[in-house]
């Protein structure tokens, strides 16, 4: 084996970067990388020299290194400006970006989303890597033993940019949360929902567009959502709906110290409060409207002394004390109608004394008749007759104190089964139906003609609904009752007590209201009625009554036509003439025919 043989397989054993030169017969071998090359006459000095020389020509003309490119483009051999250009087209063409946000996608260029290339910092990377070689590398270079390097085309985002247009793509998502609703359902009489919630939803285009600029090469943006929950959420108000329904059943009220209760339909009760988002709201004014309704009714206010009638002799009825439910008994009131797990309770009590005792009563015999109301009620039911009877034979008697108020409705003790009234026709509801005490009316109506004919101050007067025939001709000159709510009520002022007496004549229909006094100078005329306008009424309205037999009738109410009017007085006393006006407005009432099933 020769020497150069035996030379060339040690070569082999050794690393790529070692570099032997034999010399034989004056000819020198280079062997690099297991390539063997012969320079004849080329001494090892020139040899590198020149090699040496290549590596500084390369290094001062900027030339990249051979085997690299930027995103795919060879950019081995030519200068970073001529790199630039290069890739520019590349660089020019943006790449496409799936924006996602909940179920919405968007497909759209990098571009529109704040998106460039940076191809100077790319070319500025593969720079950095030619100038770091070794001379080893740059030799490598020059005969074609490098390996291949890609360097990816650099990006920026514009966080600004891509925010707005994140922004603009999401506009239409973002929504506020929705809350229920609860409503009082006029057909089922219950509170159901009528609105679920929804929660609000913020897509956060700001985090997006930030994640984006920090990982420009991205080709995928998931929009981040916040969803928040609605301030009154549909399990939450079902809860309240369902409390509220509980608190609608019969209530019933008792006066402590006595057996006289007042009961509270369901829905007079549903009527004391609402069922709001934020829960069950008391109705302040209904709650006290019902609060002083049930206390009218179950009230025993004290009674004052009074005359009585055996025949035509007058005698003394004695006073009574009362009980009266005590003004701190409206919390216990509230508090107790919307508890659901009550259904009744105890108002607490005070016993009150009568203004006018037996001995304060007035010599009857030194009375004088101040006037006399006078009213008709031909065609009565006899229920309507007891009535009539019964209620004037409970005011007969009574007498009102020096600057005293006269109060219907405690002269009479309450219109009730246990204080001798029967059923009878009234007007509730918009309707003249079946009722207890139908005909009081008669009553008030003529203790209204009497006072107003005396020139006492009226402190409360209300009309009825409609035009009743019962009080013609006077029309408008007339009072409705109601137990409890609606009261008559006049002042005394005459200067002396005031005796009412009653004279029923059931035969004749006829009755009288006569109020006794001291003597008065005074004269009083009062005006017949000033009507202002006439509303006709409307037509008949006909209701099946599955009870009755098929082709049969009967009618239950009246037609009546509307009227607005007033009536005036004048009074004239030592104090000078005064005059006042007592307004009233009928509605238009319909007949109303009950027939049986067709």
């Amino acid at each position: 084996m020769s020497v150069w043989g035996e030379q060339r397989r040690k070569t082999a054993r050794k690393t790529r970067q070692s570099v032997e030169i034999p010399q034989i017969a004056g000819v020198n071998f280079l062997t690099l990388w297991g390539v063997k090359f012969w320079l004849v006459g080329i001494p090892m000095v020139a040899l590198l020299g020149g090699a040496l020389a290549m590596g500084v020509a390369a290094s001062s003309d900027e030339k990249l290194a051979p085997g690299l490119s930027v995103a795919g483009v060879d950019v081995g051999g030519l200068t970073p400006q001529q790199a630039i250009a290069a890739i520019g087209e590349r660089a020019a063409a943006a790449p496409q970006v799936t924006v996602t946000a909940g179920p919405q996608t968007w497909t759209l260029g990098a571009d529109q989303l704040g998106w460039r290339a940076d191809a100077e910092t790319s070319v500025a990377a593969a720079v950095k890597v030619s100038a770091a070689r070794t001379l080893m590398e740059r030799v490598q270079g020059m005969i074609g033993q490098t390996q291949p390097q890609n360097f990816p085309l650099i990006a920026a985002v514009d966080p600004a940019v891509a925010k707005v247009a994140l922004s603009s793509l999401t506009a239409n998502l973002n929504v506020q949360p929705k809350n229920a609703a609860v409503a009082f359902n006029k057909t089922t009489l219950k509170y159901a929902l009528t609105a679920r919630d929804a929660p609000g939803r913020q897509y956060d285009a700001a985090t997006a567009a930030s994640t984006y600029a920090a990982t420009p090469t991205a080709t995928a943006i998931q929009i981040p959502v916040k969803e928040w929950k609605a301030q009154y959420t549909a399990p939450v108000l079902q809860g309240y709906a369902d409390r509220g329904n509980a608190l609608m059943r019969p209530f019933g009220v008792t006066l402590d110290g006595t057996t006289r209760k007042g009961v509270l339909t369901p829905l007079q009760v549903a009527n004391l409060y609402w069922v709001r988002p934020q829960g069950i709201v008391a109705d302040d004014a209904a709650m006290k409207r019902a609060f002083a309704l049930l206390t009218e009714f179950i009230d025993q206010p004290a009674q004052n002394a009074r005359f009585a009638f055996e025949g035509d002799k007058l005698v003394k009825v004695p006073e009574q004390a009362g009980r009266v439910t005590q003004s701190a008994a409206y919390a216990a009131f509230q508090a107790g109608v919307l508890d659901p797990a009550k259904s009744s309770m105890v108002l607490a009590s005070k016993k009150v004394s009568p203004r006018l005792s037996a001995a304060q009563l007035p010599d009857a015999s030194k009375l004088s008749l101040i006037h006399t109301g006078v009213s008709t009620y031909y065609n009565s039911s006899p229920e309507r007759r007891v009535n009539v009877d019964n209620a004037a034979a409970k005011i007969n008697g009574a007498v009102v104190p020096v600057g005293g108020t006269f109060s219907f409705l405690d002269s009479l003790g309450g219109i009730t089964e246990g204080n001798g009234f029967v059923g009878g026709l009234i007007i509730a509801g918009g309707r003249t139906v079946d009722g207890l005490g139908g005909g009081v009316c008669q009553v008030s109506t003529t203790v209204f003609r009497a006072m107003y004919g005396a020139g006492l101050p009226v402190e409360e007067r209300n009309q009825h609904s409609y035009r009743v025939g019962y009080y013609e001709p006077q029309v408008g000159f007339e009072a409705a009752v109601y137990d409890p709510g609606l009261d008559l009520k006049f002042g005394n002022d005459t200067g002396g007590p005031l005796l009412i007496k009653t004279i029923n004549n059931d035969a004749g229909s006829t009755l009288e209201v006569q109020i006794w006094g001291v003597k008065q100078t005074r004269t009083v005329a009062v005006s017949p009625a000033v009507i202002l306008n006439r509303t006709a009424h409307p037509p008949a309205k006909y209701v099946v009554n599955p009870n009755m037999r098929p082709g049969t009738s009967k009618q239950v109410d009246w037609a009546a036509d509307g009227f607005n009017l007033y009536i005036t007085r004048t009074i004239k006393d030592a104090s000078g003439v005064r005059t006042d006006k007592t307004s009233t407005v009928y509605k238009p009432w319909q007949a109303v025919y009950e027939v049986g099933p067709s």
